[in-house]
Parts: structure tokens; sequence; C-alpha cells
């Protein structure tokens, strides 16, 4: 029996980087896996994987790392406050993680993949780095993904040899573009 595999991208569009979860969402669901996107809140983010055996999260997070960089948290790994970077949000993903312990109801799994982010204005554009990140997580959950669904084996590898897969480096192209015309030179 297939288990239930939950993706959540945390983030809000209009905050530049905050935008890495959502964007990693929503390329996820062009290539047919189910993907939710939130704004981070706790208890959203607590109804949202209510009766799944398997979540990923993905969110925006600021560690002092290089922009782009991704962290991995599992969660048969204890996780403090301070064990991992800082999530954009006030009350948001971590404090979900620790309440859902506490209560009792984390989800037999939960990966939290956190994209280093470097600027957060309103309207501000996506750093350059970002694009990376966000291809390379979604490859990550596309594996992950398969391999719970049991719709494949393995995704296809790239052909392309630098820079990941072209189609979902393209899409992250056109959606930095479309969030940020002006500043974006074709």
């Amino acid at each position: 029996m297939p288990e239930l595999l939950r993706v959540i991208g945390c983030g809000n569009r209009a905050r530049g980087d905050d935008a890495a979860g959502i964007l990693v969402a929503e390329r996820l669901r062009e290539l047919g896996v189910e993907a939710e996107s939130l704004s981070g809140e706790t208890t959203a983010l607590l109804e949202a994987w209510r009766g799944s055996d398997e979540v990923i999260v993905v969110d925006a997070v600021v560690s002092g790392a290089p922009c782009g960089t991704v962290h991995v948290w599992d969660s048969p790994q204890p996780l403090a406050l301070g064990g991992f970077p800082a999530s954009t949000h006030g009350m948001g993903v971590l404090e979900a993680i620790n309440l859902a312990r506490t209560l009792g109801c984390l989800p037999r799994r939960l990966r939290l993949y956190g994209i280093e982010a470097r600027q957060f204005s309103f309207g501000g554009a996506l750093s350059p780095e970002l694009l990376g990140a966000v291809e390379k997580v979604v490859q990550q959950i596309l594996r992950q993904a398969h391999w719970c669904t049991g719709k494949a084996s393995e995704p296809r590898a790239s052909t392309h040899k630098q820079g990941g897969c072209p189609k979902i480096r393209d899409f992250v192209a056109a959606e930095v573009r479309r969030l940020n015309p002006a500043r974006i030179r074709r």
C-alpha cells in the first residue's frame, strides 16, 4: 500500500526570496506531484499534515549560509528551535514541528527543506542563487515522491550537462521574469 505523502511549500510570492517554497510546490504540481502552498502559519501547517504518513515542508530560511544553500532536516533527529536555520515566518514551521511533537501529532516522517534566502522586501526580486536551489529541491522531492507512490522507480535523469533539468530551469526563469519583469533582462 503506497504511503500518504504530502508536500507543502511555504512562503509569500510577494516577498522576494520568501517565494522559494511556493515555487517548489508550483513546479511539483506541474510535474504531477500533489503539493500544497501555504503561508507557513503554525496551525495551518498542523492541519495540512494531519493524517499523512510522510510530509515534506519547503521554506525559505536564514542561517548566515550562502544564499541558495539547501538545508535538510529529517524528523528522527531532535530539533530544538535553534537547531535549524530560522524560518521567515514569525510563528511558523519550527513552532509547528515542536508543537506537533508536544501534542503527539507529528507525521511518521517529516522532512524539512530550508532554502537559504537573502532578501524578503515586499515586491523584491528573487536572488539568482535561489534558481538552482529550487531546482535541486524539486529533483530531491521527485525522487522521494516516486518512491512513496510507486509511480516509478526513479525519475529520469536529466540529459542536460549543467544546470539540471532544462524544463525546471526554464520554469523558474519564467517565474523570475513574471515576478520581476522590470529587473530581468532577457
